[in-house]
């Protein structure tokens, strides 16, 4: 039973996310459950039609629909309840308490993703209360197991209730939205596209035999060359359209120095020695330009005294939008040569394309708000949610608004111990996802 606050919650976004970490969603095993009830008592207390949809009814999604005035095609909010794990992080703030301090609120999904959920939330509860008409229709979906590949989340509801995105266009949900200060301008990214998952496998091999004996050359020398190579080398640069739109904004708009080097980026032949002067934001915009490899979890020798024939060793690649995953074999096996055999573990593909037919209003919207900012179209390293939905030809835009301090590194925080939100920017991220939905065209 739901009390007088939790009818007027929308109007406190800070408070409703509290409750939302409160939930422990940790995946695995995710358990989402209990969360998802709890949002979709709110939600039916407040007048919405409700369904609660998946093959585990421990790990439910819910999807509802606000209807508007048949002006706009319909709009999708989608985001994911379940949270990474903090086994092994040191916090200085419980991350299932949702403690306030030092004006942040603390907790693990602060940022991916409950924050965005809450602002979605709350976005839609006001205009309920409120009677307020948007011009198109707003589906919410509310996805279990994101963080563990979608495949009882987002990837079920595309497969089994693709009817209930009919018509759909764009959608809002993660990974962009957030500021960044670069050359003392504020940079809002925008996520417009994501890489594409190619997980692959190197398997080495080499004598075995007792680890008492010498042994130079094995299959234990070829991992280190290998490792070594993967941590002193790169990938050849691609600079494709997304990332050549955003070089060039940030080269014309960025004064001095900052705007330079990101025009030097336009040019392969200079790209790397720009990005080394980035600092601590090398790690932003590389991935945009060069397909990546990391080496996650090797596997090889089973005794301390036996020498391993038969190393595996396993790795996350992520490939640009438009490339196919021989494109990355040919250029890693001309990168490591050939004392590895490899071979491809996991391909997802993703759009190719962006629908760049939002981008104008949601940047409207951020610079209404701050009129210096510099909101920028983004091609994001990760992968989301968004890449089921784009199978449905839904474009979806990474926009959950968040108005950082100038020294709050985004990424470093995400998935990290005391993952946290300003308390200032989840009040102002809820204004700009409310406008977005009142400006649908």
């Amino acid at each position: 039973m739901s009390t007088k606050s939790d009818a007027t919650i929308y109007q406190r976004p800070v408070e409703l996310l509290q409750r939302l970490i409160q939930f422990d969603t940790t995946n695995p095993p995710g358990n989402e459950v209990e969360c998802i009830h709890y949002i979709n008592t709110l939600l039916i207390e407040a007048g919405f039609e409700t369904m609660l949809l998946g093959p585990n009814p421990a790990r439910p999604n819910l999807v509802t629909r606000l209807k508007g005035r048949g002006d706009a095609r319909p709009l999708l909010l989608q985001g994911h309840i379940d949270v990474v794990t903090t086994v092994g992080q040191s916090w200085q703030h419980p991350p299932f308490a949702g403690q306030i301090a030092d004006g942040y609120l603390w907790g693990r999904g602060t940022l991916d993703m409950k924050g965005g959920v809450a602002m979605m939330l709350c976005s839609l509860l006001q205009a309920k209360a409120e009677g307020i008409e948007f011009p198109g229709d707003v589906v919410l979906a509310l996805l279990s197991d994101e963080e563990a590949g979608g495949i009882e989340g987002a990837q079920y509801l595309v497969e089994h209730h693709a009817d209930l995105f009919q018509d759909i266009r764009y959608a809002l949900g993660e990974f962009g939205g957030f500021s960044v200060y670069i050359g003392g301008k504020k940079l809002y990214i925008i996520q417009v596209l994501e890489k594409q998952v190619c997980w692959m496998k190197a398997t080495l091999r080499g004598p075995g035999g007792h680890a008492s004996l010498p042994m130079r050359g094995g299959a234990s020398a070829k991992l280190g060359r290998l490792l070594q190579t993967l941590d002193q080398k790169r990938l050849p640069v691609h600079i494709t359209d997304i990332p050549r739109q955003m070089l060039e904004t940030l080269a014309a708009t960025l004064p001095g120095d900052a705007g330079l080097q990101f025009k030097r980026m336009l040019d392969p032949t200079q790209t790397d020695s720009a990005l080394d002067t980035l600092g601590v934001h090398q790690r932003l915009f590389e991935p945009v330009l060069r397909n990546i490899v990391n080496p996650t979890v090797i596997n090889g020798g089973h005794k301390i005294n036996v020498i391993p024939s038969e190393i595996v060793v396993e790795m996350d690649g992520r490939l640009l939008p438009g490339m196919k995953p021989d494109d990355m074999l040919t250029e890693l096996r001309q990168l490591i040569g050939n004392e590895a055999e490899l071979e491809i573990a996991r391909y997802s593909p993703g759009y190719a394309e962006a629908n760049m037919g939002m981008f104008d209003t949601l940047r409207a919207i951020l610079q209404e708000a701050d009129p210096d900012c510099i909101p920028i179209p983004f091609l994001m390293p990760v992968v989301t949610d968004g890449r089921f939905f784009a199978q449905l030809g839904i474009q979806t835009y990474g926009f959950i608004p968040l108005d950082l301090p100038p020294d709050f590194n985004f990424l470093e925080t995400v998935h990290a111990a005391d993952e946290r939100v300003p308390l200032k920017a989840m009040e102002s991220g809820t204004r700009a996802i409310f406008e977005v939905l009142r400006r649908n065209h």
